[in-house]
């Protein structure tokens, strides 16, 4: 059975996709420790991140490099948080948010319902900044999957 994120790249569940390229894609997390907190997911599904090929585990860095620099700048973070996960979902993401305390690693800091409006200003948000740095060939259009409920184009 297809994991959620690949419902999503599919266009069988809405997702707010802000990188798409031939191994990858990204998108806000409906569960954000920040604003602007994105999964960097591989089109292919793997369970396990170190069950991933070294290229697609060091293409994920890459691209959340470029989302981190992107996230900083746009919320003017002191850091960048970066975290493998797999359990939830078992298809291997990479969390990114834009951190100020260490304490943001803990589960306890998630926000389950930030509201349709906050996701959206971090979508905008993030997507523009991205373009800013040279990233826009691989930001989606905003019909790239099903469209989201109140999203301003």
């Amino acid at each position: 059975m297809a994991s959620i994120f690949t419902e999503i790249l599919n266009g069988r569940s809405p997702g707010r996709f802000v990188w798409a390229d031939d191994r990858v894609f990204a998108i806000l997390t409906i569960e954000p420790r920040n604003p602007g907190h994105v999964l960097v997911i591989p089109r292919l599904e793997v369970d396990r991140w170190s069950d991933l090929d070294e290229e697609l585990a060091l293409h994920i860095f890459r691209v959340g490099r470029h989302i981190g620099l992107a996230q900083r700048d746009e919320w003017d973070a002191d850091r960048v948080g970066l975290m493998f996960e797999g359990y939830r979902v078992p298809h291997a993401h990479l969390h990114i948010w834009p951190s100020w305390t260490v304490y943001e690693y803990s589960h306890t800091g998630i926000d389950r319902d930030p509201g349709t409006e906050a996701l959206n200003e971090s979508f905008r948000r993030l997507r523009s900044r991205l373009i800013d740095h040279g990233h826009g060939e691989f930001v989606p259009p905003l019909d790239w999957s099903i469209p989201l409920p109140n999203v301003a184009h």
